[in-house]
């Protein structure tokens, strides 16, 4: 995946301690990370400032705060290990036109490496197929071991 990251502009969804987001900003993104922590949050500003990335750390409750998915575009979406199905079509909106999502997170498949996780925060198989099928998919995984849906796609639609 790493042939395309080009280095624009990107979000971070639920970034928690923010390892995509350092990752990217490292590559030489333009990064909006958005946290419901405080605590997380500000370990990705310190973060940021120490290693002098362009990180733009934000606490939000991502159910009730979507200002920055409706105002903006970016060339990169990163979520993972968070699952909120009403932020689909914002998701598609906020992606420019060639512009990719990376989204990993658990589904349901009785592996005991996501018994932790509450069914109705877990996807369906091949739900992430389905969700962005219009899109270029460009890797697909569910890993029965582990649980978890992966999808790398690109946004071929102007919306």
């Amino acid at each position: 995946m790493a042939a395309y990251l080009n280095g624009r502009k990107a979000i971070d969804f639920a970034s928690g301690l923010g390892g995509n987001s350092i990752y990217l900003a490292e590559l030489g993104y333009d990064i909006t990370a958005i946290d419901i922590s405080d605590v997380a949050i500000n370990y990705v500003r310190n973060q940021a400032a120490n290693r002098k990335l362009r990180i733009t750390a934000k606490v939000a409750d991502l159910t009730k705060e979507r200002s920055d998915l409706t105002s903006r575009k970016y060339d990169l979406a990163v979520m993972t290990y968070y699952l909120d199905r009403s932020l689909f079509p914002l998701i598609k909106q906020a992606i420019n036109t060639d512009g990719y999502l990376f989204f990993e997170t658990f589904y349901k498949n009785g592996s005991a490496g996501n018994q932790h996780v509450s069914n109705q925060y877990k996807l369906e198989s091949n739900e992430l197929l389905k969700e962005f099928r219009e899109w270029k998919i460009l890797y697909f995984e569910e890993n029965e071991q582990e649980g978890r849906q992966t999808i790398f796609c690109q946004n071929t639609h102007e919306f």
